[in-house]
């Protein structure tokens, strides 16, 4: 927007709701959520300014030649979207409005580089992280920061949709509790950046594994939507190295960064690592047959494993989950059930607010040992010794499994030790886990010791 009123154009402002665009990862529950109230806010932002957002549901390329022959615009500005599937669409509209003549400008405002930019000497993708951020720090520069616009107008003749007319929130309220911990839209964005560089990143080297603590940013639902991009947040947070300890912490942080563009990376070069395992050892794997019983029970936080249940918990009160849980629950899925990674993809994908496919898809790859430079497959997560390691005084695992809180703490973390004892105290929790945790995890080691 900033460059098309650069250019000296008064932009015409449009949203098109389109997700059947975006099958088969249409946007899901949580996400539509944040959506609707990120559309509210940015429509209010926009009107404060004296102009009006046009909202319109359909077909992309449809909706936007309709809008150029009533506004007679002379020229499209967007950002560019990285999933195989929009990539595909935008440039099936920019060949459609080049066909007429009409210039297409496109902009990358969601990542600190296109997909494509790193490349390894042999211009082939990179397929390791370490390299890949390496040469990509090499290569930081920053763009020019565009000035926000001070006043927009409106076009009264060309109506749209109201941001309620998508009906993006559920029936259900299951989703109400999310608003006691964000805020979207811009200014709720800057200001959980401003909270993180004035605490957070202040030891967030090695905060950031403890989730009974605010040790993370908690900007990744923000950048998805993109209501603050990496840019700023790269530049407000290099503004904090002054001593040794917080440069470590900063570059730990960026680093962080760092695999999101990674991610966004192997998913342009490998675009069937949405559904697909990228490395081809575990194309045959021996995963075990999904029960939906015991798959519910992993979803509910009902396993009978507290830091599990408590990261499943968390996430569906909140609409995130701490990123070290996220990696414990997707471990026991993926090693001690044994379940397909996609089947723990797929409910991220429907229950985060901060579901990307990039970031969601690679990261399950990473735990279940499928994807570039994964942990290996026999690297298990104990859910036991990584609660007592990273939440010692059970603080988070109270927090979300509040039966347990009668508890002393190092029964907290398994409970089935002494059976009588919590099922005096504790009637309403599994007195037993669902799977034996050393005996799932030799049949995993077993599953891949087979292939």
């Amino acid at each position: 927007m900033a460059q098309a009123i650069a250019d000296g154009f008064q932009p015409l402002i449009v949203y098109i709701h389109a997700p059947h665009e975006q099958s088969p990862w249409a946007p899901g529950a949580a996400n539509l959520t944040w959506l609707h109230h990120s559309l509210q806010r940015i429509s209010s932002d926009i009107a404060r300014l004296g102009g009006r957002l046009l909202v319109a549901a359909g077909d992309s390329l449809a909706e936007l030649e309709r809008f150029q022959l009533l506004s007679k615009a002379e020229a499209l500005y967007f950002s560019n979207l990285y999933e195989p599937m929009l990539q595909a669409r935008d440039a099936k509209v920019q060949r459609a409005f080049e066909k007429k003549h009409i210039p297409v400008h496109r902009f990358n405002s969601a990542l600190l580089f296109e997909p494509w930019q790193i490349q390894t000497g042999a211009g082939t993708p990179y397929k390791v992280f370490t390299p890949f951020w390496r040469n990509a720090l090499s290569q930081m520069q920053l763009r020019a920061e565009c000035k926000a616009p001070s006043q927009l107008y409106d076009m009264p003749d060309i109506t749209g949709l109201e941001v309620d007319d998508l009906q993006l929130l559920p029936e259900k309220t299951w989703h109400a509790g999310f608003w006691q911990h964000w805020q979207p839209g811009e200014e709720g964005a800057h200001e959980m950046l401003e909270i993180f560089c004035d605490s957070a990143i202040k030891g967030y080297k090695e905060q950031r594994n403890l989730p009974d603590r605010t040790g993370t940013s908690k900007l990744s639902p923000h950048l998805h939507f993109g209501e603050i991009s990496p840019q700023q947040i790269w530049r407000q947070v290099e503004r904090l190295r002054v001593s040794e300890t917080e440069r470590d912490d900063v570059r730990h942080f960026g680093s962080e960064l760092g695999w999101r563009e990674f991610s966004h990376h192997l998913l342009h070069h490998f675009p069937h690592s949405s559904e697909h395992s990228l490395n081809p050892r575990f194309a045959g794997f021996d995963w075990a047959k999904t029960d939906p019983s015991v798959l519910a029970r992993w979803q509910r936080g009902q396993t009978g494993i507290p830091i599990i249940d408590a990261g499943m918990r968390e996430l569906w009160h909140t609409g995130w989950m701490h990123n070290r849980v996220r990696m414990i629950v997707a471990s026991f899925l993926c090693k001690n059930l044994r379940y397909h990674w996609l089947e723990g993809a797929k409910w991220f994908w429907d229950t985060l607010l901060d579901a990307d496919l990039a970031n969601n898809s690679q990261g399950w790859q990473w735990t279940a040992g499928t994807g570039c430079d994964a942990a290996p497959y026999f690297r298990i997560f104990n859910p036991v010794t990584q609660s007592e390691r990273f939440d010692p005084k059970a603080v988070y695992i109270k927090r979300w499994v509040p039966e347990l809180a009668g508890l002393p703490v190092p029964l907290v973390f398994s409970p089935w030790l002494k059976p009588s004892v919590c099922q005096a105290l504790t009637p309403d929790y599994p007195s037993v886990p669902m799977v034996d945790l050393a005996d799932s995890r030799n049949r995993a080691l077993a599953a891949y010791s087979g292939k």
